[in-house]
């Protein structure tokens, strides 16, 4: 889960209001863009209610508490967010580069996984044994770091090491579970749609706006993840929908479509016309 902002809807003298997308990219590879007026923790306790499993998120301190209170859910975190603060801080200490580099190798370790197509325990043996060790002596380093006299606070790099350590149980939840990615980076390719559009279209005109653009990026982005065409689905779905029983609206989602409708699905009369 992650969070980005879009402006929809007035708020007075004509400002328009603050509000945020918090997409969530389930196990299935389907991605949906929930839409809140607030960044707060509720809209999270809302839209997770009853989920009992991992949580991948960023070190954003209301994903923190949301998992403290629920024994039933694992927090893991992004490698990628932690490697982000110590680039930050290169130009200010050169000990920077050195993180970098022990991040470096867990990464190139997911990339041997990938190129030998381990999965399930043989993926977690391998970064047991590999992976393992290099986050061990990360964690080392960054523990002798903070012990330097010269070290302020306020420096980057001390930062850096701060936001590492508070979250080091998190971030070392990916070793023990295979199905675990080592960052959000699957999550943040998929969600490009919102930052793009402010881009483009800079802003949605009212709430209601938002809400139902996160409605269409959230099957446009499916269909994508799925390799289905999203004119053919729409085509489909849209001639379907009025005749389709509303308590099987799960087989309307493009995942689903795809293994019941995809082989034959309704065409336009334009398409006809063709």
């Amino acid at each position: 889960m992650d969070e980005t902002p879009i402006k929809a809807g007035r708020k007075k003298q004509g400002q328009l209001q603050a509000t945020w997308y918090w997409p969530i990219y389930g196990e299935d590879d389907e991605l949906c863009f929930t839409w809140s007026t607030s960044r707060g923790s509720v809209h999270i306790e809302q839209q997770l209610e009853g989920f009992a499993g991992v949580l991948l998120s960023d070190g954003y301190a209301a994903y923190d508490r949301y998992a403290k209170s629920r024994p039933q859910v694992t927090q893991a975190q992004c490698w990628a967010h932690a490697r982000r603060y110590f680039e930050r801080a290169q130009e200010q200490d050169p000990a920077a580069a050195e993180a970098l580099t022990w991040i470096g190798e867990l990464y190139r370790i997911e990339q041997r996984i990938r190129e030998q197509g381990l999965e399930g325990e043989q993926k977690r043996d391998h970064r047991s044994r590999h992976a393992g060790p290099v986050a061990e002596a990360f964690f080392g380093w960054c523990h002798q770091q903070r012990q330097r006299m010269d070290l302020l606070n306020t420096d980057l790099l001390a930062k850096a090491l701060v936001y590492a350590e508070n979250h080091q149980a998190q971030l070392q939840v990916y070793l023990r579970d295979p199905e675990v990615p080592i960052d959000t980076n699957h999550l943040e390719r998929a969600l490009r749609v919102i930052p793009m559009g402010r881009k483009n279209w800079l802003f949605c005109w009212s709430e209601v706006g938002a809400r139902h653009v996160g409605i269409i990026q959230s099957l446009l982005s499916t269909c994508r993840l799925h390799s289905v065409d999203p004119y053919t689905y729409l085509v489909d779905v849209l001639q379907r929908v009025a005749l389709h029983p509303a308590r099987d609206v799960e087989a309307l989602t493009p995942r689903v479509w795809k293994e019941r409708f995809a082989a034959k699905p309704l065409r336009s009369d334009l398409d006809h016309a063709r």
